[in-house]
């Protein structure tokens, strides 16, 4: 029986372990299994971080009183 994956710690967590996935599968030296493998558990990430920027609007929304708005940032940046 295959392992559960534990969830990243946080966002950029997840994120840097779907940057070293898709790094090491354009390497082209990843075995089938290890290369299926790999593919499991980046979309298992990518899953996890759809979750957290949902999550993360829906705050913006009520902070917001459900509107959704455009940061405006001063000098333009």
């Amino acid at each position: 029986m295959a392992k559960a994956a534990k969830a990243p710690a946080s966002f950029e967590t997840a994120l840097a372990q779907l940057e070293d996935i898709i790094q090491a599968m354009d390497s082209g030296d990843m075995p089938l299994e290890t290369a299926l493998a790999s593919y499991k558990q980046g979309t298992e990430l990518i899953k996890f971080c759809q979750g957290k920027l949902a999550d993360a609007e829906q705050q913006l929304k009520i902070l917001e009183n459900n509107e959704l708005k455009t940061l405006d940032l001063p000098n333009g940046q």
